[in-house]
């Protein structure tokens, strides 16, 4: 586990780039170019799993991008969420661009609006959390989350999504394998479920190569929504559970005290991740709370973004 004087050494102490090891610096001019200068494109890996939503990514999975999330995930170089973070929120805006134009047109981006973007991130296991001390899809989706706001889109993180029982190692499996390994392993969190309702979803990753985690995830969030269109007086639901697993009403208070403790926490890990002018600005809105109750009971799982992919689903015949 890392130590918090760990963290601030890398934030104040940068030894070398991330991507290609030059001294000094957390991240080269080169290779933040590599990583996010391109604009995101929709990827689709082969075979696409069933239940794979609309996925775009900023980069290939490749020479200094595969460095810079290696480095981010398994050594810990905390300091690199921050482009990692803009160039997931490439890809986030590149795919809410296409889902809000029409066929073969162009649509402005869609700035502010009354539903907010909820950035929903794959999560890694216990096991991988604690090995490495820090959760990298969550972290990135943080820094992503404060670069969108920046820009002027409503939007924030809903960390909502948890693993039910243990999964295997994916490396080494192969795509068929890897569904086969992730199948029923997410859901959402019982006291995170509220949080989905009244926003634009977007599943987030740092990396996307057969798909399988993101359509888990995918299934995991309909599988909320399903729930509830089928209770009597639709939304007003707890997906805790009642008798056998199915949602039952509590009341209102609950879920705004619910809502608000889940708002704070992850508003607050926000402050933590990005620049300085990010972690010390002022706290963001409550802006999940707004929108809570009025989706109709459905959520709006609108596509899926990942820092990067890998080089095949970039290739334009499958796009």
């Amino acid at each position: 586990m890392r130590g918090w004087w760990q963290d601030l050494t890398d934030l104040v102490l940068p030894g070398e780039c991330g991507g290609c090891g030059v001294a000094r610096t957390v991240l080269c001019a080169r290779c933040r170019a590599v990583l996010g200068g391109a604009e995101a494109q929709r990827v689709r890996p082969v075979p696409e799993p069933p239940g794979l939503p609309v996925v775009h990514a900023a980069a290939r999975y490749a020479d200094e991008v595969r460095a810079t999330l290696l480095a981010h995930k398994e050594r810990g170089a905390l300091a690199l969420a921050g482009p990692l973070g803009v160039a997931l929120a490439g890809a986030v805006r590149a795919g809410l661009r296409r889902a809000v134009a029409p066929a073969g047109a162009a649509a402005a981006w869609p700035r502010g609006g009354r539903a907010p973007v909820l950035l929903v991130p794959v999560p890694s296991g216990r096991r991988s959390v604690r090995a490495r001390g820090h959760d990298p899809a969550r972290r990135i989706a943080l820094a992503a989350a404060g670069e969108l706001r920046r820009r002027g889109v409503a939007a924030r993180v809903a960390g909502v999504l948890r693993q039910r029982r243990a999964v295997a190692d994916q490396s080494g499996l192969n795509s068929r394998q890897r569904l086969d390994n992730l199948a029923g392993a997410l859901l959402v969190a019982p006291a995170g479920a509220r949080l989905l309702f009244g926003g634009r979803v977007v599943l987030v990753d740092d990396v996307m190569t057969t798909g399988a985690s993101l359509a888990e995830a995918a299934r995991a969030v309909r599988a909320v929504s399903s729930a509830l269109e089928g209770l009597p007086g639709g939304r007003s639901g707890d997906p805790s559970g009642g008798p056998g697993g199915v949602p039952g009403p509590i009341p209102n208070a609950a879920w705004t005290s619910t809502v608000y403790e889940g708002e704070t926490w992850e508003s607050r890990e926000e402050q933590n991740v990005g620049s300085r002018r990010e972690r010390t600005g002022r706290r963001p809105d409550r802006q999940v709370n707004a929108g809570v109750g009025d989706a109709g009971g459905v959520v709006d799982l609108v596509c899926a973004a990942v820092v990067a992919a890998s080089p095949d689903s970039f290739e334009i015949n499958r796009n």
